[in-house]
């Protein structure tokens, strides 16, 4: 099946968007609309630009030493499509992937759905929507305090989570 993206931008060489040297992927699409969000143009799907999952994959995979995060907008707008791109990351690389979204971590577990399978491809989650008034600029990796950066692979096997650079 062919599976496209809606992508905002794709930036390289990022060391905001998780831990080491990354390539970030930014979908387009939001249903959160949090309040003081750094990238509202995020939240139209229609605002990306239409990529495959192939095109993508060739464009990040370029890079043996960096990373990948999915991010946006929200990668879980686009589950479905993100899965794919997802899978063929871990079949074919032993790149880690990092994944933003303001969904909870339980509520994706139980949902049974596109955004579980993406969830199950994921190493590192952090979940939550933004909340300006706990916006915190010495939390890592996060825009507000209230966002769990999530080992996914551990607690899926713990049956808890697990929470990295708390």
């Amino acid at each position: 099946m062919n599976y496209n993206i809606s992508v905002l931008r794709i930036v390289h060489d990022t060391i905001v968007d998780g831990f080491g040297l990354r390539t970030a992927i930014y979908g387009a699409g939001c249903e959160h609309e949090c309040y003081d969000c750094h990238n509202v143009e995020s939240w139209g799907i229609e605002n990306g630009t239409i990529m495959n999952i192939e095109d993508i994959y060739n464009e990040i995979i370029v890079n043996p030493l960096s990373n990948i995060t999915f991010t946006g907008g929200d990668p879980m707008f686009q589950a479905e499509a993100f899965c794919e791109l997802a899978k063929r990351i871990k079949t074919e690389s032993s790149k880690t992937i990092w994944c933003y979204t303001g969904y909870l971590f339980e509520s994706i577990l139980h949902d049974n759905d596109y955004k579980t399978e993406l969830l199950k491809q994921i190493d590192v989650l952090v979940d939550g929507k933004y909340i300006n008034k706990l916006k915190s600029h010495q939390s890592l990796f996060r825009g507000s305090s209230n966002q769990r950066i999530i080992d996914v692979q551990k607690s899926i096997k713990r049956g808890d989570i697990v929470c990295l650079y708390v």
